[in-house]
């Protein structure tokens, strides 16, 4: 019997990651569009900020538990899980990047895509 491979639909995995940085009152979340731009590397960047290492962390794995819960998806890749001032979950299609907020503005993703469509949410 051969196993059939379900899909997941790109926005519905963004909206399962947004509602696992909400769940951990993520602060400034920011979905990045990039659909329209010729060779990215995704579909969407889904960026929050936390105010601490260790609500970064949280926002971590809320993120991953949310996805897991309604997808059965893992990320393909994971960094910078160990110092979270950085934390970047690959789903190939969406990438989960999780800041604490001076590395944000550090590092500036916002401005560095900014052909993409950009899409703010309510801090909730």
């Amino acid at each position: 019997m051969i196993k059939q491979v379900k899909e997941v639909d790109s926005k519905e995995l963004a909206e399962a990651i947004i509602f696992g940085m909400q769940e951990k009152k993520a602060q400034d979340v920011v979905v990045m569009d990039l659909r329209k731009i010729k060779n990215a590397i995704a579909d969407y960047f889904v960026i929050c900020s936390g105010s601490s290492d260790t609500q970064v962390q949280a926002l971590a794995s809320s993120v991953e538990e949310q996805v897991y819960k309604k997808h059965q998806e893992d990320p393909w890749k994971k960094e910078g899980v160990s110092n979270c001032e950085w934390v970047l979950l690959d789903y190939v299609d969406v990438v989960v990047h999780i800041f604490l907020k001076d590395k944000r503005q550090f590092y500036g993703l916002e401005e560095l895509w900014g052909d993409a469509e950009i899409i703010s949410l309510e801090n909730k």
